[in-house]
C-alpha cells in the first residue's frame, strides 16, 4: 500500500457516508405524503393489533368490548352504475377500533419526532 491508498479510502468512505446521509435526509423530509404514510401504517398496525386482541381476549370480557368495538363508516350498499354494456360498482367500508386510532396518533407522534 502506498501512503495515498488508505487516505483515498477514507475520503471515499466519508463521501459515501455523506451521500447516504443526504439521501436519508431527502427521503425523510417532512412532507404531507410522509405524514399520510405514517398515519396509514400506524392505523394499519393498530387495526391488526385490535383484531389479534379480539381473537385472543376472553369472550365478552371488558377488555374485548373496549378495544375491539369497531366504528364502520362507509358506503353500504355500494354505488352501482349500470350501463348496458358495462356495470360499475364502487364502495368502501372502514373498520376502525380504538387501537386503530391509537396507532394513528402514534404515527403522528413518530412523524413529529423524526
Amino acid at each position: 500500500m502506498t501512503s495515498e491508498g488508505p487516505f483515498r479510502y477514507r475520503v471515499a468512505r466519508f463521501g459515501l457516508y455523506w451521500q447516504l446521509d443526504r439521501l436519508r435526509t431527502e427521503l425523510m423530509r417532512k412532507s404531507p405524503w410522509m405524514l399520510l404514510l405514517f398515519i396509514l401504517i400506524g392505523g394499519l398496525l393498530g387495526g391488526i393489533l385490535g383484531e389479534i386482541l379480539r381473537v385472543m381476549a376472553p369472550q365478552e370480557g371488558t377488555i374485548q368490548r373496549i378495544f375491539t368495538t369497531a366504528l364502520t363508516p362507509g358506503v353500504d350498499p355500494p354505488l352501482v352504475i349500470n350501463f348496458i354494456l358495462l356495470k360499475i360498482t364502487a364502495g368502501f367500508t372502514l373498520k376502525m377500533n380504538l387501537l386503530t386510532f391509537l396507532g394513528m396518533f402514534l404515527g403522528v407522534y413518530l412523524y413529529k419526532q423524526i
